[in-house]
């Protein structure tokens, strides 16, 4: 569902990618794991086609992203880390708008958010503005309005961060859920060691713009020779604190303008 071979992104003599590769299978759950910096963003920017790469491909469900842009944009949902709800639009509404932007038709988009809102259980809010909303809430209707258009892939940044243990936990079930009945193929991001180790089928660790390691939790550790991923993690990439260099909040931002409707 994902093929991406030799990417490379440079900025000037900076190279933020260095010729990376990996795969992502239909209905697969993906963690992309990195320190601040590392180039998790400079990547998710190529894969959603906000980024053309200076080498290599990425391919979207058999297209190529960096040709077929408007076609990649429709196979995939993307949850940012910043809020991107209308905050003065109930969830209905913020369902509605969404589907109509991608050309859905009413009856089916209507079919959708009756059934992604009972899913993620906000049917009773369904008429409530979301400024009412607590933050699991939010982030909740913002997955469920990601999967509105039937995407083959669904981008999670960051989608738990700041959310307390039992909404996080209550989210990752209901992604998972939908990974396994609709076949979704999920590539997440996440600072949470534990959800990577309890959700993600294969994690792929980038450092200094460099696939370091790629396998199942379990062959992490072992490879690292450590019990826990976090400690894998830490041995991969090290302890020391890194700061946010080209994976910026405010790249994030510019991507969130862009994804408020289909192109």
């Amino acid at each position: 569902m994902i093929k991406v071979q030799n990417l490379v992104k440079t900025y000037g003599q900076i190279e933020a990618v260095r010729n990376i590769s990996f795969e992502v299978q239909q209905g697969e759950i993906f963690a992309f794991l990195g320190p601040n910096g590392a180039g998790k963003t400079t990547t998710i920017k190529m894969l959603t086609t906000l980024l053309r790469p200076t080498s290599g491909t990425v391919e979207i469900d058999g297209l190529d992203a960096a040709t077929n842009q408007n076609e990649v944009r429709k196979r995939f949902g993307i949850v940012f880390q910043d809020p991107s709800l209308d905050d003065e639009l109930t969830a209905w509404e913020n369902m509605d708008i969404h589907g109509a932007l991608y050309g859905m038709p009413r009856k089916i988009r209507r079919e959708r958010t009756e059934m992604l809102l009972k899913l993620f259980e906000l049917s009773e809010r369904r008429d409530h503005p979301v400024k009412q909303f607590s933050g699991g809430m939010r982030r909740r209707l913002e997955i469920a309005r990601g999967l509105l258009h039937t995407p083959k892939i669904l981008f999670l940044d960051e989608p738990t961060l700041g959310l307390d243990p039992q909404t996080r936990n209550q989210l990752w079930s209901h992604v998972q859920k939908l990974s396994q009945e609709e076949r979704v193929t999920v590539f997440l991001t996440t600072h949470y060691m534990e959800e990577a180790d309890r959700v993600a089928h294969r994690i792929a660790v980038i450092d200094h713009g460099t696939i370091v390691a790629q396998g199942t939790s379990a062959e992490l550790k072992q490879q690292t020779s450590t019990e826990t991923l976090e400690q894998a993690f830490l041995a991969l990439t090290g302890s020391q604190i890194r700061d946010e260099g080209a994976d910026s909040s405010n790249d994030m931002r510019n991507m969130a303008k862009m994804f408020r409707r289909p192109r």
